[in-house]
C-alpha cells in the first residue's frame, strides 16, 4: 500500500491576497500582499510555496506616488515576458489607489531586472488588476471605486494595446448589489480572476470587506466565444460559490487564484482566510485545496477544510 504525502493548511502564514502561477519551467511562482515591498517565491511544489526560494524583487522609492499600501501583486507571463501587476498609492485613501506594472525580460523571473512600466490609466481609481488573453486580444480587469449605490468597488474590464497600456473606456461587469456582497461596512466586488475550462470563462471575484467573516467568492460565467466587453455575455451567480465554514473554523475566504497540480491532472484553488470571526487582517493566511467539476461543466469549490484537516498533496508531488 502506498503512503501518500500529506499537508495541512494554512501553507503560508500572514500571506493575504495569494497569487500562484505554474510556469512551463515546472516551477510555481507565488506572491502575496506584504504592504511595503514585493516578494516573489519560487517552489518546485504547490504545497511547498510557503517554504520556497524567496526574493524581494521590488522596493518603491520612499515617499513616492506609489510607495504605500502595495497590495495584491500578481505575476503573469505575457507575450514572452514577465509582468507584475500590483496596487499602490501615496498613503492616502481609495481615491489615490492605482494598479502599477513591472516588466522583466529574463526567462527566470527570479533573475534579471524588474523595470517600472507605469501606472495604468484607468477611468477611476482602483485596485486588484489582472489580465486575460482571449482570441489574440489582451484585456485588463480591475476593481474600481464608486457608489453602486452604496460606496465600494465594482469589477470592470478594459482592452489593452500592450501589457502596460489600457485603451478606451471600461465596462462594468459586476457591482455589489446583493446583501452578501455588502457585509462589513462597504459594498465590495474586487479581486477578479479568470478560470478557463469546458468552453467557458469563469470570472471569480471577492465580495464584502476583507475584514468581514463573510468575505466570500462570487462568479460570472461567459461562453469563451462571446465578447467579454459586453455585460450581456456574462451570467452572474446570485449566491457565493465559496464561503466561510463555521463548522470547520475557516472565515473570510476570498481573494483567490487558480492553478494545477504538478502533473496537470488536478485543479486547485489558492485563497486566504482568517481563523476566527473578527480576527486581525494581519492573520490572513494562504490555503490551498483541490476542487472538482459538476456535470454541467461548472466548478465545484466545495467548502473550506479546517486547519486540522490532513490533505493529500497535489498529484505529481
Amino acid at each position: 500500500m502506498t503512503n501518500l504525502a500529506t499537508f495541512v493548511n494554512p501553507i503560508a502564514a500572514r500571506a493575504a491576497d495569494p497569487w500562484v502561477v505554474k510556469h512551463s519551467d515546472g516551477h510555481y511562482y507565488f506572491m502575496s500582499t506584504q504592504r511595503d515591498i514585493l516578494t516573489l517565491t519560487q517552489s518546485a511544489t504547490l504545497s511547498g510555496i510557503g517554504e520556497g526560494r524567496r526574493k524581494t524583487i521590488w522596493a518603491p522609492e520612499p515617499g513616492g506616488r506609489y510607495s504605500h499600501n502595495l497590495w495584491a501583486p500578481e505575476i503573469h507571463y505575457v507575450q514572452g515576458k514577465w509582468y507584475i501587476y500590483f496596487t499602490a498609492n501615496d498613503g492616502g485613501g481609495d481615491d489615490s489607489r492605482q494598479v502599477c506594472v513591472l516588466e522583466n525580460e529574463s526567462a527566470d523571473p527570479m533573475e534579471g531586472q524588474w523595470t517600472w512600466k507605469g501606472a495604468l490609466a484607468t477611468p477611476v481609481p482602483g485596485l486588484d488588476g489582472t489580465v486575460l488573453q482571449l482570441h489574440g486580444q489582451l484585456y485588463f480587469l480591475y476593481a474600481g471605486y464608486g457608489n453602486f449605490p452604496d460606496y465600494g468597488s465594482a469589477v470592470y474590464i478594459m482592452r489593452m494595446t500592450d501589457p502596460w497600456t489600457v485603451e478606451g473606456d471600461h465596462v462594468l461587469l459586476t457591482a455589489p448589489t446583493l446583501d452578501w456582497e455588502k457585509q462589513g461596512g462597504m459594498a465590495i466586488n474586487e479581486g477578479p480572476v479568470t478560470l478557463r475550462r469546458n468552453g467557458r470563462i469563469f470570472l471569480v471575484y471577492s465580495a464584502s470587506t476583507t475584514w468581514s467573516e463573510d468575505y466570500a467568492l462570487g462568479m460570472l460565467t461567459m461562453d469563451e466565444e462571446a465578447d467579454p466587453m459586453s455585460p450581456s455575455s456574462w451570467t452572474k451567480e446570485l449566491e457565493p460559490v465559496f464561503r466561510k465554514s463555521v463548522e470547520n473554523g475557516v472565515y473570510a475566504t476570498g481573494h483567490n487564484s487558480f492553478t494545477v497540480s504538478p502533473d496537470g491532472t488536478e485543479d486547485w484553488i489558492v485563497f486566504h482566510a482568517l481563523p476566527a470571526p473578527g480576527a486581525e487582517t494581519s492573520l490572513r493566511a494562504t490555503r490551498i485545496q483541490k476542487f472538482g467539476w459538476r456535470e454541467d461543466g461548472t466548478p465545484d469549490f466545495g467548502i473550506p477544510y479546517g486547519d486540522d484537516s490532513t490533505l493529500v498533496v497535489p498529484s505529481g508531488e
